[in-house]
């Protein structure tokens, strides 16, 4: 695709490809920024939006017809850029809350959940879709758009959609005052008396000390 035909795209905010490559550019930048550190008392509610915003994009590829690219074969974009650091960065910032346990397919029966990473999955995402913008810069956005619905629905998707159940599920814990831990829940046919009250205020403290420097505060909290 010519420059001439690029620029023209790029200037219609209302085409399809210049609103994915929007949506993924602010992901992209968004999450280098938490990775850096500077602000980890706002890294959760960022992550989770950004995560939100990107997953959009994504269901909107997933829901589009299938893409096929102009070429046959897959122009060489060069080397990836590595992840590494961004990936440690996000560990250590995110270290209490990193780990979580997830469903790999809910529609495969007697799947055991298995240990996965936010930052393993927010590194994974912004791979595939680096690896799709640097298409588009190329102005070769057939293949771009080709890519990063290929790689929705066989990777990066799972990924976001993984960490984001994560964030959110963080979130709620630490907003409703619920403990982190295995929640044995207290209902109205609970025998535990005060000892179970005093256990389940216990961990709603551990939630909300884990989750107030990473930007989650319970409710009632001062901002």
């Amino acid at each position: 695709m010519s420059d001439a035909t690029l620029n023209s795209i790029k200037d219609d905010p209302n085409d399809f490809a210049v609103q994915i490559s929007d949506q993924v550019e602010s992901f992209l930048v968004s999450v280098v920024e938490v990775a850096k550190g500077d602000e980890p008392d706002s890294a959760v509610p960022y992550l989770l939006l950004e995560l939100s915003q990107v997953l959009l994009a994504g269901g909107r590829l997933g829901a589009h017809e299938d893409i096929v690219p102009e070429e046959r074969y897959e122009p060489d974009i060069g080397p990836e850029p590595d992840v590494d650091d961004l990936r440690e960065r996000l560990a250590g910032l995110l270290e209490p809350v990193d780990v979580y346990t997830e469903v790999f397919d809910p529609y495969e029966p007697r799947k055991s959940p298995v240990a996965c990473r936010i930052s393993d999955d927010l590194a994974n995402v912004v791979t595939d879709l680096r690896h799709g913008m640097a298409h588009y810069r190329e102005g070769r956005v057939s293949e771009a758009l080709w890519w990063w619905q290929f790689s929705y629905l066989t990777n990066w998707g799972t990924a976001a959609s993984a960490s984001l159940r994560a964030l959110q599920s963080l979130v709620a814990h630490v907003r409703l005052n619920q403990p982190l831990g295995a929640l044995d829940g207290l209902d109205t046919d609970s025998d535990e008396g005060d000892d179970g009250v005093l256990e389940a205020e216990a961990g709603a403290v551990m939630a909300a000390e884990i989750g107030e420097p990473l930007g989650v505060r319970p409710n009632g909290s001062p901002a």
